[in-house]
C-alpha cells in the first residue's frame, strides 16, 4: 500500500469512527468519567466527554439567541467567575430528547434548584448558534425543533452558589446529546476523574521549538503523524516522564489546528474489546495531559482504534498515537 492510499484508508476509518455509523461499536464511553456530585446525568446515557476549567469568566445564557450585526447575542445573560465543569452525555436512542429533558426538570424540582430560564424548539433560536457560538461544540448542532435548554441555580439564598445549564439536542442522525455546564465558586470544584484514577501530569521536557515545528510541518503535509517518544505504564496511564512538549508546541504554533488523538494498540492474546478499551484509555490520558498544559478542550478529540488500523510506514507500529487533522 502506498503512503497516499494508506492515508486515504486511515481517513476513511476515522470517518467511520467519528460519524457514528454502526460498523463496530466505536462510540465507547470514556472509561472512568462520572457524573458531577451536584447533578446526575440521564440514567440511560454515557459520558463521552468531560473537562474542567478553573477560575474563568463564564457567561450563562438566560434568554433565547439572535444574531445582531454579526454577533450572536442572548436576550439576557449573567457573567460568573468560577470553576466550570463541562460534561457531554450521549443518550440511548431507545429514549428521546424529551425523556432526558423531563428527567432534568424532575431533578431540578426534587433538589429545590431555582429555574432561571428555559426554552425549547424554535423558541430557543438557532441550534447552530448554541452549538458553535455559545458552547463551541459542533456535535450539539441539530434541527431547531429538537432542542431544549434550561438554566438554574442551586440555592438562590446564597451569593456564590453553583449555576447550571443543560442543553439537549437530537441530531439528524438520531443521536441524542445532553450537554451540561456547572459553574462553581473557584477552588471548590471536585477533582475530575479520568480512567477511574487521577491522571498524572507528565513532566514537560523542553527540547526547543525544532521538534514542534517539524511535527507541525509533517502534520500539514501528510494530514497525520505519529507522536514520538510517548511511554505508557502497565495500566495505560501516561508515564510521568513522558515528553508531550512537541505536541504542545505544535498546537500552540497554530491555534486553528483541530486534531484527533488516535491511539493504536496490538498485543497478542488480548481480545478486540480489551484492545479498543485500552487504546481509548491511552488517547484519553494524553488528552488530559494536553488540557493540563493549557490546550483548549474543543481542539482535541481522543479515540482508540485498537488493532483496527494496522498499516504504518515507520518504526514500531504495534502501539502508537497519531495526530490526525480534523
Amino acid at each position: 500500500m502506498t503512503v497516499k492510499s494508506q492515508t486515504v484508508s486511515n481517513r476513511f476509518l476515522l470517518f467511520l469512527l467519528f460519524s457514528g455509523l454502526p460498523l463496530v461499536s466505536f462510540a465507547q464511553p470514556v472509561v472512568g468519567f462520572t457524573d458531577h456530585g451536584l447533578l446526575s446525568g440521564y440514567p440511560y446515557s454515557e459520558i463521552v466527554e468531560r473537562d474542567l476549567q478553573r477560575d474563568i469568566n463564564h457567561r450563562i445564557v438566560l434568554g433565547s439567541l439572535e444574531r445582531i450585526r454579526g454577533e450572536v447575542i442572548p436576550e439576557d445573560s449573567e457573567r460568573l467567575r468560577g470553576d466550570v465543569t463541562r460534561i457531554t452525555y450521549e443518550v440511548s436512542q431507545e429514549f428521546s430528547g424529551e425523556d432526558a429533558h423531563r428527567f432534568f426538570q424532575e431533578q431540578l424540582d426534587s433538589r429545590n434548584y431555582e429555574l432561571l430560564f428555559e426554552c425549547q424548539g424554535r423558541g430557543c433560536g438557532s441550534s447552530n448558534y448554541w452549538a458553535n457560538d455559545i458552547f463551541r461544540n459542533r456535535i450539539l448542532y441539530g434541527p431547531e425543533s429538537n432542542q431544549y435548554y434550561m438554566a438554574f441555580r442551586a440555592n438562590p439564598g446564597l451569593e456564590n452558589d453553583p449555576y447550571f445549564s443543560v442543553y439537549i439536542i437530537t441530531r439528524v442522525n438520531r443521536r441524542i446529546y445532553a450537554y451540561v455546564e456547572i459553574v462553581e465558586p473557584g477552588g471548590t470544584q471536585e477533582a475530575e476523574q479520568v480512567a477511574a484514577v487521577a491522571v498524572p501530569v507528565p513532566v514537560i521536557v523542553t527540547t526547543g521549538t525544532g521538534a514542534g515545528e517539524n511535527l507541525l510541518q509533517r502534520l500539514r503535509e501528510q494530514g497525520s503523524v505519529i507522536v514520538p517518544a510517548l511511554e505508557f505504564q502497565a495500566n495505560d496511564r501516561l508515564a510521568v516522564a513522558a515528553n508531550i512538549e512537541p505536541i504542545v508546541a505544535t498546537l500552540n504554533a497554530d491555534q486553528s489546528l483541530m486534531v484527533y488523538l488516535v491511539a493504536h494498540l496490538t498485543e497478542d492474546g488480548q481480545t478486540l474489546e480489551v484492545l479498543m478499551r485500552r487504546s481509548a484509555a491511552r488517547a484519553t490520558a494524553l488528552r488530559q495531559a494536553l488540557l493540563a498544559a493549557g490546550i483548549e478542550a474543543r481542539r482535541i478529540q481522543a479515540a482508540g482504534v485498537g488493532p483496527l488500523a494496522p498499516n504504518c510506514v515507520a518504526g514500531n507500529c504495534a502501539e502508537r498515537i497519531e495526530l490526525v487533522l480534523r
